[in-house]
């Protein structure tokens, strides 16, 4: 499995492909994001950004091989682990970028609650938009595989799919991201820094949950 996660991150790292999600997640934050915002409110944005990220990584991983070079991996390491190895490095690659966004929004931000008269721990609150941050990358590497092959081979149902399933993922209630960003949000009216770790489990369920299903569905259909 290590060789496989390797081969895949430098599939992803030499196409380049992943530079248009970065460089928009580095536009959404660069327009909602200000110095001196609430911590916790800039670190929630900077959270729900990065959900529809990680589903596009995900896509990038899963179609970034010529249809010969996927079967040639398949029959080697077996289809199931060659699709886990790029769900893997998705999600790596979406807590890193998470993780980097957080330690730059936290540094700029405001250590204060919504109103700017409370004060609000500054370490707490980065930890806590961490998590956050985990939780989205967690639950956009779940949407990005269910929205793409081997579910959904088709560009065009695929992209709009995954896009409508991301959005939803962020505002429905009762999602893992929706909790851990409104608690963040929540938090900083009050000053209170809150620990998404419920959500956090929610979000990991839903991630082993939604890999092991297409693992399994990779399995069984031709690469």
């Amino acid at each position: 499995m290590t060789a496989l996660i390797r081969y895949q991150a430098a599939l992803l790292l030499r196409s380049q492909r992943w530079l248009p999600p970065f460089v928009l997640y580095a536009a959404f934050l660069a327009v909602g994001v200000q110095g001196g915002q609430p911590v916790l409110d800039s670190a929630g944005y900077a959270a729900a950004a990065l959900l529809p990220v990680a589903a596009w990584l995900v896509r990038i991983c899963v179609t970034g091989e010529p249809p010969a070079a996927r079967t040639c991996v398949a029959a080697a390491a077996g289809p199931g682990r060659a699709h886990l190895a790029c769900l893997l490095v998705a999600l790596a690659a979406s807590v890193l970028l998470g993780t980097a966004a957080t330690v730059v929004v936290t540094s700029i931000s405001d250590p204060a609650s919504a109103d700017h008269r409370v004060q609000v721990p500054l370490l707490h609150a980065g930890g806590s938009g961490l998590l956050a941050a985990l939780v989205c990358a967690l639950l956009g590497t779940a949407v990005g595989a269910v929205t793409n092959r081997p579910v959904l081979r088709s560009t065009g149902r695929a992209v709009p799919a995954m896009l409508l399933a991301a959005l939803v993922s962020v505002v429905t209630t009762g999602s893992p991201a929706q909790a851990a960003v409104s608690g963040l949000v929540t938090g900083s009216r009050s000053g209170r820094v809150p620990l998404p770790l419920l959500p956090l489990a929610g979000a990991a369920v839903v991630a082993a949950v939604a890999a092991a299903v297409c693992c399994a569905l990779t399995a069984r259909r031709s690469p």
